[in-house]
């Protein structure tokens, strides 16, 4: 599948590439298909890509990298829409706001996106918990970069 996007120009994509989003992103609801790419210099961020709007792409990380305590219940709704049947199934991505300087840049804790490795289907789980912010300061993490990796 071939698409434009925000950040790399026009890309070809493979299938292992594609996550299927049955109600969409909160805010790009009618989005359903993403490809979640690889940021080059930087194993620690990726690109969630529209494959229908280069304009909607979300860099995301492992809120688990960034924040040490962090940890939350799945819901019900997430795990029927997902049929996760184990923890083995998904991994968790939150979404960054970057900003100069990147120790300034913020997750969102409160919206971690749910990923069915699988089954190749996601959501955007909003939680209810005031234990974490919507924009948590990521501080100075260490940057993981294809030579040190």
């Amino acid at each position: 599948m071939h698409i434009k996007t925000k950040f790399f120009g026009d890309i070809e994509l493979s299938t292992e590439q594609l996550w299927h989003f049955p109600k969409g992103i909160p805010g790009f609801e009618s989005e359903r298909k993403f490809a979640l790419l690889p940021i080059e210099e930087n194993l620690m961020f990726q690109v969630l890509q529209s494959t229908n709007d280069s304009d909607i792409a979300l860099i995301v990380a492992n809120p688990y990298t960034l924040v040490e305590d962090y940890s939350f219940d799945i819901d019900d709704p997430t795990i029927e829409l997902l049929d996760i049947k184990q923890e083995d199934d998904i991994f968790v991505l939150g979404v960054l706001s970057l900003k100069d300087p990147l120790e300034t840049s913020t997750i969102n804790l409160q919206a971690p996106i749910v990923f069915h490795t699988s089954k190749k289907v996601a959501k955007q789980m909003i939680i209810n918990d005031n234990k974490f912010a919507v924009r948590h300061i990521i501080g100075s993490q260490p940057s993981l970069t294809k030579e040190e990796a």
